[in-house]
Order: C-alpha cells, then sequence, then structure tokens
C-alpha cells in the first residue's frame, strides 16, 4: 500500500494529537499555529505551511509541509539563533535505540540525504540525533519518520 507525503504529514498531525503529545510532549509542548506564525513565519518558503511544532524551552522541533525545521537559541539571551532545515523528501533511514537501565535516554537518529541532487553520482548523508527522557514513548514519531524514509527510497530507486 503506497501513500504520499501528505498522508505521512496527516500522520504527524494525528500523532501529535495522540501517543507523541503523551510522550514527547513531557518534555516538548505543542506549539499553537499562531505561535509558529509569530515567532518562525519569517523561515517559511512561499506556500509551505505548518504541520505542527513543539518547544522545549527555547528551542523548537518544527514540521511543515515540506521539511522539518530545528532552532536553537543559544548564549544567556537567546537572541543568537541557530536554524537548520531538512527536507521531507531527503530522509532516508531512521534508527530508534530505547532507554537502557539508569540514565540513558531513548534516541531517534535519522539520516538524510544532503547532496542537493539527490541522484548525483556522489552523495552526501548526514545524521540527526534528538535524544528523549527514558520514560517517553518515541515509537509514534520513528513511525511516522520510517513510513517517510521508506517513501523517500522507493521513490528515488524508481520503484514506484
Amino acid at each position: 500500500m503506497a501513500f504520499g507525503m501528505k498522508d505521512v504529514i496527516n500522520g504527524a498531525k494525528a500523532a501529535a494529537s495522540g501517543n507523541l503529545m503523551q510522550g514527547v510532549l513531557g518534555n516538548y509542548s505543542e506549539i499553537t499555529a499562531e505561535e509558529m506564525q509569530k515567532e518562525y513565519g519569517m523561515y517559511l518558503m512561499d506556500g509551505e505551511e505548518f504541520t505542527v511544532g513543539f518547544k522545549l524551552i527555547r528551542d523548537a522541533l518544527i514540521f511543515t509541509d515540506k521539511r522539518i525545521i530545528f532552532t536553537d537559541k543559544q548564549g544567556a539571551t537567546g537572541t543568537k539563533m541557530h536554524v537548520e532545515s531538512i527536507n521531507l523528501f531527503s530522509i532516508v533511514d531512521v534508527t530508534m535505540e530505547t532507554a537502557g537501565f539508569g540514565f540513558d535516554d531513548t534516541e531517534l537518529t535519522f539520516t538524510y540525504i544532503k547532496t542537493p541532487n539527490i541522484k548525483a553520482h556522489s552523495v552526501s548523508y548526514v545524521s540527526h540525533k534528538i535524544e528523549f527522557p527514558k520514560k517517553y514513548n518515541v515509537q509514534p514519531l520513528y513511525k511516522l519518520l520510517q513510513e517517510l524514509a521508506y517513501q523517500n527510497c522507493v521513490r528515488i530507486n524508481g520503484m514506484e
């Protein structure tokens, strides 16, 4: 059964109101559409729309219909900010490591193609790791990103 990126994004919205909210949002709090527009609207591309967003103190993890945006406010005043965007069409692999005994955290790592032309002769891959406290269930987010990675690999390899 094939599905597109819009199906994955709709899954993100559903997850945000279900297990993901119960899990990740123990640390992250959901950002309303109005808050996202006010604080991060200037980073949207023409025609891009916010899907769901989360904030952890000063940092944010935002899903749009085209990419994942990470913001990292730095320094004592938080006026300096690092913004990183990862195109949804470039995510090709996802791994999850659940917490063990002791102080281990749950980790979610996704790999994406950094090279602008994903069919280039020499492709550059980058991994991005997100850590969550061990008591939180990141499995819904893992499933969501894995479905996206699978669809991207099928598309890239012309297996549709």
